[in-house]
């Protein structure tokens, strides 16, 4: 068996050839090496990323951000994972832990992958712009985006297990989807808790925030702050 790469990204293969990744990432010879492949990609991604935010309001919003993302990424799969596991195998899945575990980080690989992708993007506006509330609704609108295709990949993988390897009941493929969606609360409450990860430059350095309010109502109010020219 050749020697395997610490850090690889064959993960872009799935771009051109979806069955021969997943088959890759669900072999139980290699799902270890996969795991710690895709764990750092993980790491490394969400941290460029959490840097690239945080350094709208300076270097130590940027260092904090760069730590916050890959906690909240890590946090998300930690909270979530468990049930979804334990659901799926009541329903007939046949992949084991690893196997799961390889393939819900692939998502998210993918998911922080493009988001690094929209870096020049949203430094181009935060040179030409000072809108914080803009900027704020541009990272959630990237983060969104960059959640489908990650989504999508996992949806994907599941699917190839189900019918080209018969590991997978059809049946789990449509309760992830559900899963997405507790997924998503947990990811928004998340970053809520562990705010600010871009900060407002009113405001001297915070690691974190006082409770209060809730990410759904920020948004809105960042959608109002939009055509207000002091925000």
């Amino acid at each position: 068996m050749p020697k395997q790469k610490i850090l690889s990204f064959d993960f872009i293969q799935s771009f051109h050839n979806n069955e021969t990744f997943y088959e890759k990432i669900t072999d139980e010879k290699q799902v270890k090496f996969e795991i710690v492949n895709h764990l750092l990609l993980l790491l490394i991604f969400s941290m460029v990323y959490g840097a690239i935010m945080g350094s709208y309001n300076g270097w130590l919003q940027s260092l904090s951000s760069a730590v916050k993302m890959p906690m909240l990424f890590l946090l998300i799969i930690l909270i979530c994972f468990p049930a979804f596991f334990v659901i799926q195998t009541v329903l007939g899945s046949k992949l084991t832990i690893s196997q799961m575990i390889s393939i819900i980080l692939i998502g998210f690989v993918f998911m922080t992958c493009i988001m690094v992708s929209f870096s020049t993007i949203v430094a181009f506006f935060m040179i030409t712009g000072d809108n914080y509330a803009f900027i704020k609704l541009l990272h959630v609108g990237i983060i969104v985006i960059a959640g489908f295709f990650g989504m999508r990949a996992i949806v994907e993988a599941l699917k190839y297990s189900c019918e080209k390897k018969n590991i997978y009941p059809k049946t789990g493929v449509q309760v992830f989807k559900v899963w997405i969606l507790i997924l998503a609360f947990v990811g928004a409450q998340l970053s809520w808790s562990l705010r600010p990860f871009i900060g407002t430059k009113d405001i001297p350095f915070q690691l974190l925030r006082q409770k209060g309010g809730n990410f759904y109502v920020d948004v809105l109010k960042s959608m109002a702050g939009i055509f207000d020219p002091k925000r």
